[in-house]
């Protein structure tokens, strides 16, 4: 094989693998002017309005391009605001490319949690409990309803759509409780409670599949379930190093989860959490 055929297979494996790059993600529709962008990186709502573009989270930073070139399939209109569900950087890292073409409105806590952790882009627009944005006739609403994932979690709602979004707070596999930024499996049931208050039949979890109504449901009952077994463990005298074995049991599939981010991650924080509440 000659140099100049060298050239020509390399030039060509150089440009199918960054086409390949360019396609890490895929947009789906999920309701009338909803949509979803799904693939690495938290699930991005994309609310179509006739005066602009409203996103629900950005991913990476190197997500940036394909997401925008994903919307502008969807809407000829520019992307006005991105509202943050919380600060980790699968769900925000892609303030980076929106901080100057966009608002982005996060929760208090989410934002000082991203300056405390020296997060690039952390927003500009912050709420305490709720707020709103209208854009073309739409309405979405940005809701804190407490701890759970962080302590910085917005529950962002569609309320003509009847379709929440709720970031990590909802979530396709075994969940992850950031201890070190505020979160709490208490305050993780009590604000599902609140997020089941709300009028929906449709929910865009942060990573995951599409979930109904009664797929929230049953997250919030295995939360409480999870909760009572670890409970009782510690009450028959479980240690905290054996916390992570013994969690398991077959009628509750997080403690069961291969992705390890219930049992390796959560366990230590969830193991004090409990012990906390039982010695109060």
């Amino acid at each position: 094989m000659n140099i100049r055929m060298l050239v020509c297979l390399f030039s060509t494996l150089v440009l199918c693998t960054g086409a390949l790059a360019q396609n890490r993600l895929a947009i789906e529709p999920v309701k009338p002017g909803l949509y979803t962008i799904t693939g690495p990186g938290g699930n991005v709502g994309v609310r179509v309005t006739s005066e602009g573009v409203i996103l629900v989270d950005d991913k990476f930073p190197q997500d940036f391009e394909e997401i925008q070139q994903l919307v502008g399939q969807v809407s000829d209109l520019p992307v006005r605001y991105v509202i943050n569900t919380h600060h980790h950087g699968d769900h925000s890292g892609g303030n980076v490319g929106y901080i100057d073409i966009a608002e982005i409105v996060a929760h208090q806590n989410a934002r000082d949690n991203m300056v405390r952790g020296n997060q690039d882009a952390p927003p500009r627009m912050v709420f305490t409990d709720e707020t709103a944005v209208y854009l073309g006739g739409a309405e979405v609403r940005a809701y804190y309803m407490g701890t759970g994932h962080t302590d910085g979690d917005a529950v962002v709602y569609f309320p003509d759509l009847n379709t929440v979004h709720g970031g990590d707070l909802l979530h396709g596999t075994a969940p992850f409780i950031d201890y070190a930024n505020g979160g709490s499996s208490r305050g993780w049931v009590s604000t599902l409670n609140n997020i089941l208050a709300l009028d929906f039949d449709t929910a865009i979890p942060g990573h995951g599949s599409i979930m109904t109504r009664e797929d929230v449901m049953s997250f919030r009952n295995q939360m409480e379930a999870v909760r009572s077994h670890m409970t009782d463990l510690i009450r028959g005298g479980m240690p905290r190093s054996e916390a992570s074995v013994r969690i398991r049991n077959e009628a509750l599939s997080w403690t069961m989860a291969d992705d390890g981010l219930f049992m390796q991650r959560s366990i230590p924080g969830f193991y004090e959490e409990i012990v906390t509440e039982l010695t109060r």
